[in-house]
């Protein structure tokens, strides 16, 4: 699920940006769901759709939901309650930014096939495939970071795991959706080899930036609503 936005910063320094920008999420407080929903998709616009990329800004985003949620407790022990409650917004919006890189590979597909165009094959087929390990890169990269802590932020985690676990994602929700519009575009491309006149994983993308930045309201609406 390759990105290829040629006007990308690097990604090493991007991602440890985003684990700052978290952070100074969680200690100032406020939305911290939709502060750290709206970092996470704009994180993904820059450095791209890869399951590989994708990983490191899952857990650049925990990391710096624990530093953050460390830097309250450390200032004030009566924090506790209020650190909890913000890294479990974070990981919400870590979640609801999935689902909403999901939707658009839907809402993708679907624009396409209302103007008679159809991508790749190879393309539907690795994009598909990277789709499928969305929900298990949020899981495992909770499952890490709460066995690579200790204390109440490692409960807090654990805890959000086992509810993540037991009570289904938003990612997990939106993905049912998306890939069978992805399996039922692929059956209808057969072994034939299309060439739409634009890239999926470039519209995805550009559909990520529209949400980010508010242009585009609809897939978050309809993800906060469906996921509640």
């Amino acid at each position: 699920m390759q990105n290829n936005n040629q006007g990308a910063p690097q990604p090493e320094k991007d991602v440890a940006q985003l684990t700052a920008d978290v952070r100074e999420a969680i200690t100032h407080g406020g939305d911290v769901e939709s502060a750290v929903r709206s970092l996470t998709l704009k994180a993904i616009h820059s450095n791209g759709l890869d399951i590989e990329s994708l990983k490191q800004i899952a857990t650049a985003v925990v990391k710096g939901a624990q530093e953050g949620a460390q830097q309250k407790m450390t200032q004030a022990g009566e924090q506790s309650q209020a650190a909890q409650s913000q890294i479990s917004q974070a990981v919400s919006g870590l979640d609801t930014a999935f689902a909403q890189l999901a939707g658009a590979s839907k809402l993708a597909l679907e624009e396409a096939a209302s103007k008679a165009k159809q991508f790749s094959d190879s393309e539907l087929t690795k994009t598909q495939a990277d789709l499928k390990d969305l929900e298990g890169v949020f899981l495992d990269t909770l499952k890490h970071a709460a066995t690579a802590t200790q204390g109440l932020i490692a409960e807090t985690l654990k805890d959000l795991l086992v509810h993540a676990q037991h009570n289904g994602t938003a990612v997990g929700t939106q993905l049912k959706d998306t890939l069978a519009v992805f399996a039922h575009q692929m059956a209808s491309t057969g072994r034939a080899q299309f060439e739409a006149g634009i890239k999926l994983t470039q519209t995805t993308a550009d559909l990520l930036y529209k949400i980010s930045t508010g242009v585009l309201s609809g897939i978050t609406h309809q993800t906060n609503r469906d996921n509640k």
